[in-house]
């Protein structure tokens, strides 16, 4: 005669994190909406692009390093001398501090910055060859790489799809309402739902594109937008469009784009050289 086993304790069921939302299907209208803007914003910007000069992928990773706090004309004006001098991940790794900081100084925060990039130079010269891996767990080792600026290189030196949350892209996010987060880990989530892989590269630069020429922060040119009729958040800027049309900037506002060097399709000429100070 067997004996009967002793019956198992029910599994206990943890709650439901916060997170596990963002796993649930987003509704229908909601997608369909958010691709109409990405489609009507790839017409208004059908040569988005970064806007950092590079030629390679060590280049783009250093350049979007430095990028933080400061905007990418700044960092173009400022990586050819640094490039020119250290020119691979060894040649900056060897570099002297003291030089180094002052060749990165008009980016600002020179010094955590010169840190940075010595650090990851170092780990691509002793952990990948010399070489930028293509893969986001490895990027994000290095110092100071975080998702966004990993994002920035795979989808733009490797081709691997990533949607780069930078101030402009969550911003842009909240306002067509795909998110309500403030956190860029959970805004990228919450906006990966809505797209196709292959779109998240070419959105985030739609959205990049749109936030620093006409979707500002603090007083969008909501008169002029071209997509006005798409936003949930219209009218949060200025309605009038002659008042809008002056609050263009860039190639959309008749004024120079941030890169120096901008390839043959760009409308935007180069910029005049900003000092220094």
């Amino acid at each position: 005669m067997q004996k009967k086993r002793a019956a198992k304790a029910p599994k206990r069921v943890a709650a439901t994190p916060d997170s596990a939302v963002s796993e649930q299907a987003p509704p229908v209208s909601l997608v369909r909406r958010a691709r109409r803007i990405n489609r009507a914003l790839a017409e208004v910007y059908p040569y988005a692009h970064p806007e950092l000069d590079y030629e390679n992928p060590f280049q783009l990773l250093i350049a979007t390093v430095l990028s933080a706090q400061t905007t990418d004309l700044r960092v173009n004006q400022t990586t050819p001398a640094l490039f020119a001098k250290y020119p691979t991940p060894e040649d900056m790794a060897a570099a002297d501090p003291s030089e180094l900081e002052q060749i990165l100084r008009p980016t600002g925060f020179f010094r955590a910055k010169a840190r940075s990039v010595l650090g990851l130079s170092a780990a691509l010269r002793d952990d990948f060859g010399g070489e930028v891996p293509g893969r986001l767990e490895d990027l994000v080792k290095l110092p100071g790489v975080g998702r966004k600026t990993a994002n920035v290189v795979l989808g733009n030196a490797f081709g691997v799809p990533g949607i780069t949350v930078d101030t402009h892209f969550g911003r842009l996010a909240r306002r067509f309402q795909w998110t309500t987060s403030e956190d860029p880990e959970k805004v990228e989530q919450d906006v990966a739902r809505l797209f196709p892989k292959s779109d998240w590269t070419m959105l985030s630069h739609h959205l990049v594109f749109h936030g620093r020429r006409m979707c500002h922060a603090r007083k969008p040119a909501c008169g002029v937008c071209p997509i006005a009729h798409l936003c949930p958040s219209v009218g949060v800027g200025e309605m009038d469009p002659d008042k809008a049309q002056k609050l263009l900037k860039y190639e959309k506002g008749g004024f120079p784009g941030q890169r120096l060097k901008p390839p043959p399709d760009y409308p935007g000429q180069p910029a005049p050289p900003l000092s220094a100070s």
